[in-house]
């Protein structure tokens, strides 16, 4: 984490993020304290009153295009789903479905940098870093 910002959002049991994050990273400390203020914003996010984040994203853990589309994946609107021919356009890539896909498969950032909310283009709720049923309850939380 740096010293004004959040990197990296995982669950204790997610050893593949750890896995990536260890080899860009010298060091991996705990450091609960410092995510005070983005465990209270989740809390309100979970129980409704939050409906987007104020905290500081660092995303140099993204690389390449990856980068430029999890900077726009906050800029979809709470309930307000988008495809990923929708974000590939927005990003000013229209041929990059795929790489919008890869870019909210590697979000270190899930919920705050809403990655649950960009959907198959025909309709259906794709793949998420959790899983299915993860996205689906993060998109009824965000339809509520």
């Amino acid at each position: 984490m740096s010293e004004k910002s959040t990197e990296l959002l995982s669950a204790p049991a997610d050893s593949s993020t750890l896995s990536r994050l260890s080899g860009s990273v010298p060091r991996i400390l705990p450091a609960p304290h410092r995510l005070d203020r983005a465990a209270r914003e989740l809390d309100e996010y979970f129980e409704h009153p939050r409906k987007a984040f104020d905290l500081d994203r660092d995303l140099s853990l993204s690389q390449s295009f990856r980068q430029p589309v999890q900077r726009h994946l906050p800029e979809i609107g709470y309930g307000e789903p988008r495809s990923h021919r929708e974000i590939a356009e927005l990003v000013g890539n229209p041929g990059a479905v795929l790489a919008v896909g890869s870019a909210c498969a590697t979000n270190p950032l899930p919920v705050v940098v809403p990655c649950h909310r960009v959907v198959k283009s025909g309709g259906g709720v794709g793949q998420y870093v959790g899983c299915v049923e993860a996205k689906a309850t993060a998109l009824e939380l965000d339809a509520a």
